[in-house]
């Protein structure tokens, strides 16, 4: 008798976590000295920081001292399968000979998980039934090609595979959004002030939105697929409807308390306070001087 494949990954299994990983985003990536991070690290050698549990030994730190590119890099729970499914708990430091191929797989499951998010999150959009049986199917081919030992991983072409699933995405998307709004897909806009721009509806996919002025502006039902939102203002913004959002994109931005987030996403420490205003600033002062009588 043949067994059920394994159903697809969990929302959570495509989250990182990093206690159950061998610190692979620290080794696996080449680093370029440069605003996000401090230092050059070739691809291949563990991070400086890294410490001997697999732990970054300034995390609380790293915008602090120069790295904020690691708070932004998301291996959507590649990390953990490649060390402790594809591997079997086998830790590189134990068998040094192993992390080539750590990092071969390291290299093919990242991209096949983050379809896996992106599917996932299309399923979540209610599309019509015809166009959720071929999402659910990608889904599920999808996660079939990252139960792989080694050898059968280098044989996946991700790149093909990846443009057999966007199409059903951007369906999605368009499905989601009808009547669409203003088309930025892949716009440069770095540093554009947009305050006052309409983007309800719009197709953001892969813009160029670094250190834009997005302040109080409503996205929601708009789709920021791969947009690049490093240092752009999201201060007041609201986010709460907006499609395929990643942790990672609010990560590499700016926002406040008053920013709308969706309730599966969390605010980014970082963040500013929502700043006193004339009026409670005014308060304030006339409490003390109350106090001071």
């Amino acid at each position: 008798m043949s067994l059920s494949p394994a159903p697809p990954p969990g929302s959570a299994q495509l989250r990182a976590d990093c206690g159950r990983c061998f610190g692979l985003c620290c080794v696996v990536p080449a680093f370029a000295r440069s605003a996000d991070f401090a230092i050059d690290k070739p691809a291949g050698r563990a991070c400086p920081n890294l410490g001997p549990d697999h732990r970054c030994g300034i995390h609380t730190e790293l915008r602090q001292r120069g790295f904020p590119g690691c708070t932004v890099f998301d291996c959507f729970g590649a990390g953990q399968q490649v060390s402790q499914v594809t591997f079997g708990g086998r830790d590189w430091r134990g068998a040094p000979e192993t992390l080539p191929a750590m990092a071969e797989a390291f290299a093919v499951l990242r991209p096949l998980h983050e379809l896996l998010w992106y599917l996932t999150e299309a399923l979540t959009l209610r599309p019509p039934a015809d166009l959720r049986d071929e999402l659910a199917r990608a889904r599920a081919e999808t996660a079939a090609l990252t139960e792989g030992d080694p050898t059968h991983l280098r044989t996946v072409d991700v790149a093909a595979h990846r443009d057999r699933v966007n199409p059903l995405l951007s369906q999605a998307s368009d499905t989601a959004r009808s009547p669409g709004g203003v088309d930025h897909r892949g716009a440069h806009l770095p540093g554009a002030d947009l305050r006052r721009v309409d983007l309800r509806r719009a197709n953001l996919r892969g813009a160029l939105l670094i250190g834009a002025d997005l302040r109080g502006v409503d996205l929601g039902l708009a789709d920021v697929t791969g947009a690049d939102l490093r240092g752009a203002d999201l201060r007041g913004a609201d986010l709460r409807n907006t499609l395929f959002l990643h942790q990672s994109q609010l990560d590499a931005a700016r926002g406040d308390v008053r920013t709308g987030l969706p309730t599966t996403r969390t605010r980014p420490p970082h963040w500013t306070a929502l700043p006193l205003t004339p009026v409670r600033q005014q308060s304030r002062a006339t409490a003390r001087r109350g106090r001071r009588r």
